[in-house]
């Protein structure tokens, strides 16, 4: 049942028989949920009806909700994926297997001859309603085309009319699982996810101007890289610390994440930012009066990099002072207040030489935008001329081919 302020609390007890790291990775699963909905998985105190997870012989658990100390079963080198800790849970809230659906003959065949005797029970198909939702070839409650499966290379479930269409993935949910939850719980929630290593978004109905009263929230999620995101326009209705209408980015996957960017409105330019992991939560709030265009935004993954916003700090190729690694993209960008302005100085600098520093260099732009002006390439052992910034940002671009490596270099920065 929902409580006041709408949210639906699911009381949670984790077995102590996980270790710190794999609790930390069930609650990041859940973590995610609670982010894109309204079901919040809340610590257990003296509730009698609550979820434990449990270290158990095979992933299962329970469809919907069954009352009092309600298992979920966790495999420790089966299902530790954050979509299959998902998965498991989303049992839990009420949903189905995608392949089990009412529709699924439109768009899977199931393999009957190719599934393992006495597992056939898994491929059943259920009269359920569906929401109103599509098929989701990428939802974590979908098999995988091989699951179950008696033979190597003898798919159980072959998505039709294109068998190649991806399905079974495990990195987390889908926008169609985020919709789901939302509407079975009848969630008043604007969230979705962005979970390819490329991407853009918007404000709802740019360019046309946003609407009152609005909530939404954008979490990029990619495999194993770091996040470089820019905008290309922005523009919110200005307001003392930015109470009227913002934005906000967070440092992870959640609002109680660490701020990357605090509450920004008004005209841009909005800096861009590094997440230094491969997830990135970006709110956009609204109140009920007076709206503006809003803005447009782009994503893309970098190997490594950085945001910076102390007054003075260090920036170093990566596993400086050893050699740097081969084929990297590195963004760091440095953000102070306004009227500000930043200093670098090249402390030690030696990469690879070519000609017009083509395969390895370094990239010093008067601005947070890889399209901002820019001194260099730098590359070989040239001397790097000491840099002062027009305005507040600075990015420092660094890129290394597939051939030499070199010690790299470090430099300092203060504002």
């Amino acid at each position: 049942p929902k409580s006041q302020d709408g949210l639906v609390k699911v009381p949670v007890n984790i077995s102590s028989d996980f270790s710190i790291t794999e609790r930390s990775w069930i609650a990041d699963a859940l973590q995610e949920i609670s982010t894109l909905t309204c079901v919040q998985f809340v610590n257990r105190t003296t509730e009698t009806d609550y979820v434990y997870i449990e270290r158990g012989q095979s992933c299962w658990s329970y469809f919907g909700k069954i009352g009092g100390r309600q298992a979920v079963g966790l495999v420790k080198n089966g299902c530790m994926d954050k979509g299959a800790i998902q998965h498991e849970m989303n049992h839990a809230l009420g949903f189905i297997h995608e392949q089990a659906r009412s529709d699924r003959d439109r768009f899977v065949k199931i393999m009957w001859e190719h599934i393992v005797a006495g597992e056939q029970g898994n491929f059943g198909k259920m009269n359920s309603k569906n929401l109103g939702l599509p098929y989701d070839y990428s939802s974590v409650m979908h098999y995988g085309a091989y699951d179950f499966s008696r033979s190597p290379g003898k798919p159980t479930i072959v998505p039709v009319p294109d068998p190649s269409t991806p399905i079974g993935q495990r990195e987390g949910l889908s926008n169609l699982d985020v919709a789901k939850i939302n509407k079975l719980y009848k969630c008043n929630c604007c969230s979705s996810v962005l979970p390819k290593p490329k991407g853009s978004f918007s404000s709802v109905n740019y360019p046309s101007p946003y609407p009152n009263n609005s909530n939404c929230l954008w979490l990029i999620r990619i495999r194993r890289s770091k996040i470089f995101l820019q905008f290309e326009a922005f523009d919110l209705q200005g307001s003392l610390d930015c109470s009227s209408d913002y934005i906000k980015i967070y440092n992870g996957n959640s609002k109680s994440s660490p701020v990357l960017l605090d509450k920004y409105c008004g005209k841009g330019p909005l800096p861009s930012l590094v997440a230094s992991g491969s997830t990135m939560l970006v709110e956009f709030a609204s109140d009920d009066s007076i709206t503006a265009t809003g803005f447009r935004a782009s994503y893309n993954r970098v190997n490594c990099g950085a945001t910076f916003r102390d007054s003075k700090g260090v920036i170093t190729s990566p596993n400086y002072p050893n050699k740097y690694p081969k084929n990297r993209a590195c963004f760091w960008v440095i953000t102070s207040p306004a009227g500000y302005k930043i200093s670098l100085k090249m402390l030690s600098f030696e990469l690879e030489y070519s000609d017009r520093c083509i395969y390895d260099y370094l990239l010093i732009h008067d601005g947070s935008r890889p399209t901002s002006l820019a001194v260099g390439p730098y590359c070989g052992t040239e001397k790097v001329a000491d840099f002062t910034s027009t305005g507040n940002f600075v990015l420092v671009e660094f890129h290394s081919d597939l051939a030499w490596e070199l010690p790299g270099f470090v430099m300092s920065y203060t504002f």
